[in-house]
């Protein structure tokens, strides 16, 4: 059960739980984009974004990564082990979209010839700057080894859910994750829905994620939902 709030982001609540090291984490229906400047609430989003990302966690258990992932408890809440978060965000891109064609000048769609990783340093005030392991760890966000493993479990996350997005017509161009420590273990946190990924329908290259809210390409509910039946999660939740 939710006790008290210990944290509030654009997207999730965080709340304490009646067992020690352990979290409840509330999906919410806000959408947000650009750092939070363009705003909605969409009914029904929380549950889908909870759902897929059970989903996903479920499947990565399977595969033997360690996430923060517990049991999926409510509608929109899922219960999580408690972490300390590193300010590192680790993007994988398989296919050049969003920053990294601004940045490097390259065609949107652009296949790359091998898995792609970036780190990012998590901050809205500074628009979530591009950094390096050298920043990572001189301003102790992460240390090398840290990094080292993000970066190898970040590759393994890409192998698992490649697969599982294109046996169900799905590419899975780009996503973030994050990463917190659990004593000595690295664990994934946050989640993994189609707030964070990049996701496009393989024979027409239709947007199924967050990108249709960002540019106005239609019903952010409806491309949730076709991803979630596409991947066969059942979104009505019996608590």
């Amino acid at each position: 059960m939710r006790g008290k709030l210990m944290y509030e982001g654009k997207g999730k609540q965080l709340y304490a739980s009646e067992t020690d090291g352990e979290l409840i984490q509330l999906f919410k229906d806000d959408a947000t984009a650009f750092d939070g400047v363009k705003h909605d609430v969409i009914a029904g989003k929380g549950e889908l974004n909870c759902a897929i990302s059970s989903f996903v966690f479920e499947k990565l258990h399977t595969a033997g990564v360690g996430t923060h992932y517990v049991r999926r408890e409510g509608t929109a809440e899922m219960r999580v082990k408690a972490l300390d978060m590193m300010p590192v965000e680790v993007v994988v891109r398989n296919v050049a979209a969003g920053s990294i064609c601004k940045r490097l000048g390259l065609e949107e769609g652009k296949v790359l010839p091998y898995p792609l990783t970036e780190l990012f340093y998590k901050s809205d005030e500074l628009h979530d700057p591009m950094i390096n392991t050298e920043h990572a760890e001189m301003f102790g966000w992460a240390t090398r080894a840290d990094v080292q493993e993000m970066r190898a479990v970040a590759l393994k996350v890409n192998a698992v859910l490649s697969e599982m997005f294109a046996a169900v017509g799905i590419r899975l161009v780009d996503y973030k994750l994050e990463f917190g420590k659990c004593g000595s273990d690295i664990l994934l946190g946050d989640e993994i829905t189609p707030d964070g990924c990049r996701l496009w329908d393989a024979e027409t290259g239709r947007k199924l994620d967050k990108d249709v809210f960002r540019r106005d390409l239609g019903g952010l509910s409806e491309v949730y939902h076709e991803v979630a039946n596409r991947l066969g999660i059942a979104i009505a939740f019996d608590a």
